[in-house]
């Protein structure tokens, strides 16, 4: 009786994914040079791709972090323009009419003055710096949530008489960096003390640059003529939408189109808009420099073929198959690019932690950027791969044997 299996051809043996992976490796360990600039060139674009979301996503936590403690509930009322097209003016009643009403927290204003400061009494008039003066209510700070770097805010008693609080522009620009007693400053034609040193606002950024003193005391030794120029309202969070629709019509119930009610922290949304435009621009550059790096990939898979034809040929006269080349150098490719990959993910996670930290920002790496990176690779690797691969397979073993 003849034996069934006789006259057929062996069966190549299966290799294992840890065998596939061996000789993968051992393909990337003879041309370490070449494996190294080529991943470099993934991980620079991959670094880029994180680095860039990573910072954007910091940048975001940042703003995130500002807007929870400063309140997204901040509106502020300025005039607008009369029919004749100069500007209008509120009315003095304004924020006692604006804090008469419903679901309002707190409202405070500022009143713009025509009185200069300076560092002494010797400073030529015209050298102002561009530091304004403008007259404050006491509650300011509760309302615009400031905070202060030195010394006090104004209060019941020293609001009425010479006393003054530098915003921090103003205060740099004056070389003032205490406050007291012996700390003065000429304004409107007399000496002021200031009392204290305003922090950054990013709410109301227009106090940065101004000196402010009591209502009272512009009043008495300025000339204001107490028409508030800017009211800074609070309203609950739930409302905030129904209190600013009403707003122009509670400052200024005769010409409410002569006001102009906004929300700084819009503005603060506006400016991530931009940085996300920004963005998307190095987004793009990343995406060209992985586009790159995978085409170095390709090219050294296509150099390591060219360079192993002898090896092939001798694999294949061994009982290597077509499948078993193919995926040697497809997992050789892989291989590459995870390393590319993960190489340039770490780069982009040192990036962004060093960036955030130097900006003073929580450092913050999305997960699915980081396993986008990889997974970006491993589908670059692949197609760089697959040309190669298959040119390897398709490589007959005399051909391949008589190039050595």
């Amino acid at each position: 009786m003849k034996d069934g299996s006789s006259g057929a051809a062996p069966r190549a043996a299966r290799m294992s994914l840890a065998d596939v992976l061996r000789v993968g490796g051992a393909g990337l360990r003879s041309r370490p040079t070449r494996v190294f600039l080529s991943a470099l060139g993934i991980a620079i674009g991959i670094a880029a791709m994180v680095g860039v979301v990573g910072i954007s996503t910091s940048s975001r936590e940042d703003l995130n972090r500002k807007l929870d403690a400063l309140g997204t509930n901040l509106l502020t009322v300025t005039p607008g323009q009369s029919f004749s097209g100069e500007e209008a003016r509120l009315p003095k009643s304004a924020v006692e009419m604006i804090g008469h009403m419903p679901r309002v927290e707190s409202v405070s204003a500022v009143g713009k003055t025509d009185a200069k400061v300076f560092r002494t009494d010797r400073m030529p008039t015209e050298e102002t710096g561009g530091i304004s003066v403008a007259a404050a209510r006491t509650d300011l700070p509760r309302t615009v949530g400031a905070e202060l770097t030195a010394g006090r805010w104004l209060n019941a008693a020293n609001s009425r008489y010479p006393a003054v609080v530098l915003g921090p522009e103003a205060a740099d620009h004056l070389g003032i960096h205490t406050a007291g007693a012996g700390t003065r400053v000429w304004l409107g034609e007399r000496w002021f003390t200031v009392v204290g040193i305003l922090a950054p606002n990013e709410l109301a950024p227009d106090l940065d640059a101004t000196a402010l003193v009591g209502w009272s005391a512009a009043t008495r030794y300025l000339g204001f003529d107490g028409y508030p120029t800017t009211v800074h309202t609070r309203a609950e969070e739930s409302s905030v939408g129904a209190v600013q629709e009403l707003l122009g019509a509670t400052a200024n119930p005769e010409s409410p189109n002569e006001v102009t009610v906004s929300r700084p922290s819009d503005a603060l949304a506006a400016k991530e808009a931009s940085d996300d435009t920004l963005s998307g621009l190095l987004l793009g550059l990343g995406a060209v420099a992985l586009l790159v790096g995978g085409v170095g990939v390709a090219n050294t898979m296509v150099i390591s073929v060219l360079e192993r034809r002898s090896e092939i040929g001798l694999r294949r006269a061994l009982g290597a198959t077509r499948g078993q080349i193919r995926s040697q150098f497809l997992c050789e490719s892989q291989l590459l690019s995870a390393l590319g990959g993960a190489g340039g993910v770490l780069l982009g996670i040192c990036v962004t932690t060093g960036y955030a930290a130097y900006q003073g920002w929580p450092s913050v790496v999305p997960v699915w950027a980081m396993a986008g990176g990889v997974g970006a690779t491993l589908v670059i690797g692949g197609l760089a791969g697959f040309y190669p691969a298959v040119r390897a397979a398709r490589l007959p073993p005399t051909e391949a044997l008589s190039a050595s």
